[in-house]
């Protein structure tokens, strides 16, 4: 089935999946022709107007000169445009129902609907000269008088026959120009609309997805954290425990949203390294700003934990002495910076980049593109430091704001 500007002028994304039957296709034909029923209305108008000021004009100069019925009268000619109007649009009708795909067999049907219009205006003026005679008494040569057909073949009914055919073709050419033209331009606008409903749709489904793998990550290592505090100091391991539950609240919480306040993921990440805390007391050092000081400015959900996951994970790995983890932010311009630093052993060499840190490139790539930067490498011989500079946000989403009251 060819497909055609009528056909493709249809909002939703169900066009992408599947196509109607051609029952349900001209069951709604009518609704989806409308706008282009009152573009190719104002067109005829506009057609019936020139025609007839010109009309009036050539004849008013031409009586000037003592030539009279020359054009037919206002009458009639209103007669014929009005007589002509819904031919016309059952033409484009059929015109844009056919489209230009494939061309092989549409061009026949195209050029047969416009030889057939172009036809027609001719007999139909004739045929309401006659009744402008009769309905308003007004007079004028008719082009049906005629007493047989060599007369019409010798006579000079042929020329202007032609002449009318001519006018009128370029009449319906323009008129399926316009008409096929503002269908190109709602195809167009339609489809931009459905690409950018799916662009959203994906960003949103990968985004959640990014957020989804943190969850198993972080519960994996946090089980690791409070197996080994079982054995040997069981209340520090029930009172963990909570502390867990708390945090995976607040995972799934956080997982849900796209942006969280900064302050909430400062207070998420302090509750992660406190739970680390308890198992490397004599090793570990967390240094994380005070809440009550931050800024009210929205970050992306869990941007941060990864980092210090990673910051925990690697630190504490190739030795045995101590590690400093630091969690910073500072406010430059139009920018927000947030650093994530930790002690590493000295001479180690720096691994492989992990799902963490992936994460945290991906997720900035996709919801602020060129404006964040990520990077993520020793400075020195014992220090790695992570760093994220994104655009400010003052203002977060309503639903994020309402959600992350206290």
């Amino acid at each position: 089935m060819s497909s055609t500007p009528l056909e493709q002028d249809r909002p939703g994304l169900m066009e992408l999946v599947a196509s109607s039957s051609a029952q349900s296709r001209v069951a709604g034909a009518p609704e989806r022709f409308r706008p282009y029923l009152w573009i190719l209305t104002g067109f005829w108008a506009y057609v019936a107007l020139s025609n007839l000021l010109y009309a009036n004009n050539m004849q008013a100069s031409l009586s000037a000169m003592k030539v009279e019925h020359i054009f037919a009268p206002t009458e009639a000619r209103l007669l014929q445009h009005l007589f002509l109007y819904p031919v016309f649009i059952l033409c484009m009708w059929r015109a844009l129902r056919t489209g230009w795909s494939p061309l092989w067999r549409a061009l026949p049907i195209q050029l047969g609907l416009a030889v057939l219009f172009a036809a027609l205006p001719a007999p139909t003026l004739a045929g309401c000269e006659h009744l402008a005679s009769l309905w308003f008494g007004t007079g004028g040569p008719h082009m049906h008088d005629m007493s047989g057909w060599s007369d019409f073949m010798s006579g000079p009914e042929i020329p202007i026959w032609l002449a009318s055919a001519t006018n009128s073709l370029v009449t319906y050419c323009f008129g399926l120009a316009l008409v096929t033209g503002v269908a190109v331009f709602r195809q167009l606008r339609d489809a931009q609309l459905r690409s950018s409903a799916l662009e959203r749709a994906l960003t949103q489904a990968h985004l959640a997805t990014l957020r989804m793998q943190l969850s198993p990550h972080t519960l994996f290592n946090l089980l690791h954290t409070i197996r080994g505090q079982i054995a040997w100091d069981p209340p520090a391991a029930q009172t963990m425990v909570v502390q867990l539950g708390d945090l995976l609240r607040r995972l799934l919480t956080a997982g849900e949203r796209e942006f969280s306040r900064l302050a909430d993921e400062l207070q998420f990440v302090t509750l992660y390294l406190e739970l680390q805390q308890k198992r490397f007391a004599d090793r570990l050092t967390v240094i994380v700003p005070p809440r009550g000081g931050v800024p009210a400015l929205w970050v992306p959900s869990l941007i941060l934990q990864p980092l210090v996951e990673n910051a925990v994970v690697h630190g504490l790995a190739g030795h045995e002495g101590a590690v400093i983890i630091r969690v910073e932010y500072e406010v430059a311009g139009e920018s927000l910076l947030l650093r994530v630093s930790n002690t590493i052993a000295a001479g180690r060499e720096p691994g492989a980049a992990g799902i963490g840190l992936h994460n945290v490139r991906e997720r900035l790539q996709v919801q602020f593109g060129e404006r964040a930067r990520f990077s993520a490498a020793p400075e020195g011989t014992q220090l790695w430091v992570a760093r994220i500079s994104m655009p400010l946000l003052r203002d977060g989403p309503e639903p994020a704001r309402a959600e992350s009251a206290p």
